[in-house]
């Protein structure tokens, strides 16, 4: 409570302090209104009854002075509606800014009735062999398997069954260390994909195909070969299995290989080849190629200028961790999938340094109205080149401003609400799903329109922007390899492993920073990790810190130092098994990792 009020102010002097009702704002304006407090007052001598009205009230319709009309608005206690408001709905679907705004009013914690367990008095106290159900579900996998197996009930023996089944299936693909409690949004898209397999698995479905989209992305080397034992059950059960893939282990494991290029973008699009793994590494094509090319050990390291220290860190599964981050070299936190990695990095080391640059898979931009060309803010560039060469105002260049096409309101398609049907999305009748008025696709830019910029390639803009800001923004577009993707493309469809490369491409120009990526491999074919690890190198030798989470092998050998966390995931892990050179780790018995570099 007293971080949402200060008790020694008054209502007039900013007593509130929780988002929304600043001096003079709508929500402060409506409790003004709403005439039932001394606005000089200081809340500490409110009475009892006066702060639980401010605070507590139900929602209550008042009469309010609204330009000069008497309107009827809905007013309620400034904690009742902050509950109803960021509580009781889901924070985490409010914008990044609303999070950002009401985060330090909210703390949560077990309920004191369940603790956690989300169930009623009467569930949790049916036991079997002395365990209810919070606490089985609150085991990992691995230890949960043994104690379903000792029930030895006749009643129970058909599901007793099924459950040992399914969660075999999950020890199996290397998922031992998930407790069945834990909330699917914690988990990471490779947990998430491998957890589908594992229901799919289960069915009885045959004669089905199933197409997997990167299944390896977040598995450990040590994993890979556990998920292709999974991709050949399904098979062998009489299914078809098309797997979208880059690792090289997967891909030796097809029966059948179609491999399309030669390059990306415009310059791809054909099938290269297709047959046996065998005829793949003598096609000549840029996969085939690295798949001949043998794992080499960086052995010129750079020297690191300083350090970054963890101390004694003990969160999830971490087990009093210590350990020194050097300062000014590419550093690699690897481990298997639930060895503590991303906690060590992305909830220890960065609750420690929050100015670290985050370079992460999370979406950055779910509206479509977003596109790289504004993310990266090369679009207020080309709006001001069209506008001096047009002289004309360069807000009708922007399809959310004077520029936009009336019918559909710049977004270039028409939704049509079918009742009780899903809605429709058409392409604009009047723009053709350009976004922009006639008008302004008139005025032209050495020859293109706004709309005709928009549709271009990273590649092609970089041959028709002389711009020097421009072309600074899509030369690093170009280098993390998004030569493909157009400038008009909304950020909502790109995937994973996209968004964190537009996010490197954004930040590429600081220096002296710290840069923590989590897993920028994702999504990349083997030809364009090269160029990801020149950025990296870039970025090292220009003074920056570069902290990377990565299964990758070509990465991790050419890093300048290594963590590798584990033993092995989940309870069995949270320690650091190694930390030095790639030289090193090879020797290392306890590092699962360096088995898989030599």
């Amino acid at each position: 409570m007293s971080k949402a009020l200060d008790m020694s102010k008054s209502l007039n002097e900013g007593a509130i302090m929780l988002p929304d009702y600043s001096v003079n704002g709508w929500e402060w304006n409506m409790i003004v209104q709403s005439g039932s407090f001394d606005l000089n007052k200081k809340l500490s001598d409110y009475s009892d009854e006066e702060l639980e009205q401010l605070l507590y009230a139900k929602a209550r319709k008042v009469e309010m002075d609204f330009a000069g009309k008497a309107v009827n608005i809905t007013v309620e206690g400034i904690i009742e509606k902050f509950t109803n408001k960021y509580i009781k709905q889901d924070v985490k679907t409010k914008s990044e800014r609303t999070q950002r705004a009401v985060a330090p009013y909210i703390s949560e914690g077990p309920c004191s009735s369940c603790r956690g367990a989300r169930l009623s008095q009467a569930a949790l106290s049916c036991r079997i062999n002395g365990l209810n159900i919070a606490m089985m579900s609150s085991m990992e996998v691995g230890q949960l398997i043994r104690v379903i197996r000792e029930i030895d009930d006749p009643v129970a023996a058909p599901v007793v069954k099924s459950l040992t089944e399914r969660l075999q299936h999950l020890v199996d693909i290397g998922l031992d260390y998930l407790t069945l409690d834990r909330e699917t949004d914690t988990l990471s898209g490779g947990e998430s994909q491998r957890v589908k397999m594992v229901k799919h698995l289960s069915g009885s479905l045959v004669d089905v195909t199933y197409i997997f989209d990167e299944p390896s992305v977040g598995l450990h080397p040590r994993d890979v070969h556990r998920l292709n034992g999974l991709l050949q059950k399904l098979r062998d059960k009489g299914n078809t299995v098309i797997v979208v893939e880059h690792d090289p282990d997967v891909i030796k494991l097809a029966d059948h290989i179609v491999d399309v290029g030669p390059h990306a973008g415009s310059r791809g699009g054909t099938v290269v080849y297709e047959g046996s793994f065998q005829g793949l590494l003598e096609a000549g094509t840029l996969t085939g190629t690295h798949m001949k090319r043998p794992l080499q050990l960086k052995h010129d390291c750079r020297q690191p200028s300083g350090k970054l220290s963890i101390k004694d860190a003990t969160l999830h599964n971490l087990r009093n961790v210590s350990v020194d981050i050097p300062t000014g070299v590419l550093t690699v936190v690897t481990g298997v999938a639930g060895s503590g990695k991303s906690t060590l990095i992305n909830e220890i080391f960065l609750s420690q340094h929050p100015d670290a640059i985050v370079i992460d898979q999370s979406a950055v931009g779910v509206s479509t109205r977003s596109n790289p060309a504004t993310y990266t803010g090369i679009m207020d560039d080309v709006r001001k080149a069209f506008a001096s060469a047009n002289k004309v105002n360069q807000g009708l260049f922007s399809f959310n401003s004077k520029g936009a096409c009336e019918n559909c309101q710049g977004l270039g398609v028409v939704y049509t609400d079918l009742a009780f049907l899903d809605s429709v999305k058409l392409p604009c009748e009047v723009c053709g799903g350009r976004r922009f008025k006639e008008e302004v696709l008139a005025y032209k830019l050495n020859g293109k329109s706004i709309a005709e910029v928009l549709e271009m390639t990273v590649e092609q803009a970089l041959d028709f922007f002389q711009l020097k800001e421009v072309v600074r923004k899509l030369q690093a577009m170009s280098d993390v390899g998004l030569n493909y993707i157009t400038l008009g493309q909304p950020l909502s469809t790109l995937s994973g492993g996209e968004c964190q490369r537009i996010k490197l491409a954004s930040e590429l120009h600081k220096k002296g920073s710290i840069y923590v990526m989590d897993e920028p491999t994702t999504g990349l074919h083997m030809s364009d990790i090269g160029h990801l690890l020149g950025i990296m190198n870039r970025l090292v030798d220009a003074g920056n810190t570069v902290i990377v989470i990565e299964h990758n092998l070509d990465v991790i050998s050419q890093a300048d130092w290594i963590i590798d966390m584990g033993p092995d995931g989940g309870s069995k892990g949270g320690q650091v098994v190694f930390e030095g050179l790639p030289s090193q780790i090879i020797h290392a018995e306890q590092s699962i990792t360096g088995r898989y570099l030599m």
